[in-house]
């Protein structure tokens, strides 16, 4: 081994949303964390800005929410234009209450980019940081760990490593993992952040195709107009959306046919804001980031290659709509955060890391189809979209030993439900990075004593009905039973009790 060879615990490679998240989770548990980044900086875009009620549970745990909330703001009331007028509000997503069990209820709009820079500022409370300008080169692995070389700085040794490095991922590509999917819309689409005080922050402004180039302007008589010329600016929507806690706007535009090449310089932007809505192009007084693609859903063929996992976007790439991918990525660290932390510091077998791509690849197909069903349409922004539903039932981690349940009933591989009860609130009892053993409503009395359990005892509460639940870290419940007779079992495969002689 080189003697300027760097070594820790685990290597991870890509600062966006999902590295920094794992970072976090992985620096609070105590194990050594390396996250790199091949570029200078963080990513300065607000690509992924709309945080799901679930994802919110995460941050509240991984001690960010209070900063989140302060720094977004809740989605605003669509508004549709056309001829240069109002035409109506348009509600974007379904609407619901929160509720004791869900206490965040509806998506929470906050720029990647924040999210970032919080996350990052959570990470270095915590001890940790970014080494940038590291682009991996090479990668490299035996028995015992990985050796990743850059194109600057030292190799780094890692008994792990995780690829965090988006949707062209180099370690994907490294380690010869194929993805497969579809394009779900041919035609690219333009993504900027803007300033446009013209414009007001009360709504996320909907430009509908104009049939004609003046008819955006409401120049041309109702009845008159004459069908978009093809390759016309004016072909495709516009949707320009306030970012809470900045100046800026999000502007989405969608430009038909394949072939057609975006212009991603200020003016292009400009030209394509007054060719399809009533602003000027002074309107436009600002772009401060701009970028394009193809909306695709593929998914990786594997989440792993022996000791190197995929999470994020190097695992499932999602169309924009809807906001899941973002949220996806962070909730596959956030399940593998703790399983690394399992093995690596609570002395669990190695196996419980098969259980990642268990678990999150069904998930990440699930939404991948989510994501495209309204992307086209065939599916409104309702309750799949807030993935509080997503779960892991019939997984090999999650164990359900009673029988005869309701249709209802809260089961192994649901998500953990908040509330109040005996003067305890759930989620409080679970912040950290700790299991938490559930006793509700009933004495339980043969209770094993568990390593490193946080035990909470409440009144029954119809959310969960009667019963004991071990809560996984990441806020699942991972076994439940109506007495503990083979909790000691459970408990020893994932690194809280020693296995009995």
């Amino acid at each position: 081994m080189r003697t300027d060879t760097h070594t820790t615990d685990v290597l991870i490679v890509g600062a966006g949303p999902t590295g920094l998240a794992l970072a976090v989770d992985l620096t609070r548990r105590g194990v050594r964390a390396l996250l790199v980044e091949r570029a200078g900086a963080l990513f300065p875009g607000s690509r992924g800005k709309g945080m799901q009620p679930r994802t919110l549970e995460v941050m509240d745990d991984l001690g960010v929410l209070d900063a989140i909330h302060a720094a977004g703001g809740p989605a605003p009331v669509g508004m549709i234009w056309s001829l240069g007028r109002r035409q109506g509000e348009h509600r974007m997503f379904d609407e619901v209450e929160a509720s004791e069990a869900e206490p965040y209820a509806g998506p929470w709009l906050i720029p990647q980019w924040r999210t970032q820079e919080i996350l990052l500022a959570r990470l270095r409370e915590l001890g940790g940081d970014v080494v940038f300008d590291r682009e991996l080169v090479g990668l490299v692995q035996d028995a015992d760990g990985v050796t990743a070389s850059f194109v600057h700085g030292p190799e780094v040794r890692a008994r792990f490593a995780v690829a965090a490095d988006g949707g062209r991922s180099a370690v994907r590509r490294l380690l010869g993992i194929g993805m497969t999917g579809e394009t779900v819309d041919p035609a690219p689409t333009l993504v900027a952040d803007v300033r446009i005080p013209a414009l007001d922050r009360d709504h996320w402004h909907v430009f509908p195709p104009a049939a004609d180039p003046e008819d955006a302007h409401g120049t041309v008589p109702a009845g008159a107009a004459r069908p978009a010329r093809p390759g016309s600016l004016t072909d495709g929507f516009l949707a320009i959306c306030p970012l809470p806690g900045t100046d800026d706007f999000q502007l989405v535009a969608n430009f038909p046919g394949a072939e057609t090449a975006v212009d991603l310089s200020a003016d292009g932007i400009r030209k394509v804001v007054a060719a399809r809505s009533h602003l000027a192009p002074g309107d436009v007084t600002q772009v401060r980031w701009a970028s394009d693609f193809r909306p695709r859903a593929a998914l990786a063929d594997r989440f792993r290659g022996g000791r190197v996992f995929l999470a994020g976007d190097a695992a499932h790439i999602h169309s924009p709509a809807g906001g899941q991918g973002l949220n996806t990525s962070v909730q596959d660290a956030y399940n593998l955060g703790w399983k690394l932390g399992a093995v690596l510091r609570d002395g669990a077998d190695a196996a419980l890391l098969d259980t990642y791509e268990e678990e999150r690849r069904p998930v990440a197909a699930d939404v991948l189809g989510l994501s495209t069903r309204v992307h086209r349409g065939e599916q409104r922004r309702g309750r799949a979209t807030r993935q509080l539903d997503l779960g892991y039932r019939g997984a090999s981690l999650c164990v359900d030993t009673r029988e005869d349940l309701p249709p209802d009933a809260l089961r192994a591989g649901d998500r953990a439900p908040d509330g109040r009860r005996g003067g305890v609130r759930l989620f409080d009892a679970f912040r950290g990075p700790h299991w938490t053993l559930l006793t509700v409503g009933t004495e339980a009395a043969d209770l094993p004593e568990l390593r490193g359990v946080r035990r909470v005892r409440i009144p029954a509460y119809e959310a969960y009905g009667t019963g004991v639940f071990l809560v996984r870290p990441d806020g699942y419940v991972g076994w439940t039973g109506g007495t503990a007779s083979d909790l000691r079992r459970y408990a020893t495969r994932v690194g809280l009790a020693a296995a009995t002689p």
